[in-house]
């Protein structure tokens, strides 16, 4: 059964076969600033797993200038309601789609807090989570 997700207003739909994760939630400025919260809740998924079910033609695309170097960082969003979406432009095996698109349970719970160096002043990280800053976490997915 696949795993539905769509905008808030219902143009873009998609489905996710399987998600393994990992599920992240990053708390750099420029994911607080695209969720509009304390940071952006993200699962990556495998492309071959994910599809949109209709609306791909109606995603419109920022590409933020670079800060620390490549990849850009990029901003997918509904071109009628705003809300982030997948990439689908996405180069490489994986995509990451914003969780609180999704529609149904993925089936994992978020696994960790990265670039918690770049937190807002107010944000209180309440959970055991293990917590990455930008230079951890870049080392954590070299495998050093």
């Amino acid at each position: 059964m696949a795993i539905r997700g769509a905008c808030l207003c219902g143009a873009v739909v998609f489905e996710i076969d399987r998600i393994d994760g990992p599920f992240e939630i990053c708390h750099c400025s420029r994911c607080r600033k695209v969720s509009g919260s304390t940071g952006m809740a993200a699962i990556e998924v495998s492309a071959s797993e994910f599809r949109f079910v209709q609306g791909a033609d109606h995603i419109g695309r920022y590409e933020a200038p670079l800060l620390h170097g490549p990849p850009a960082y990029v901003v997918p969003f509904c071109r009628t309601c705003g809300s982030p979406l997948p990439d689908p432009k996405a180069a490489g095996d994986s995509l990451e789609i914003p969780a609180g698109l999704l529609e149904d349970d993925p089936g994992i719970r978020p696994d960790k807090h990265i670039f918690v160096d770049f937190k807002a002043p107010w944000d209180d990280i309440g959970d055991e989570m293990p917590q990455f800053t930008m230079d951890e976490i870049r080392r954590h997915r070299r495998g050093d």
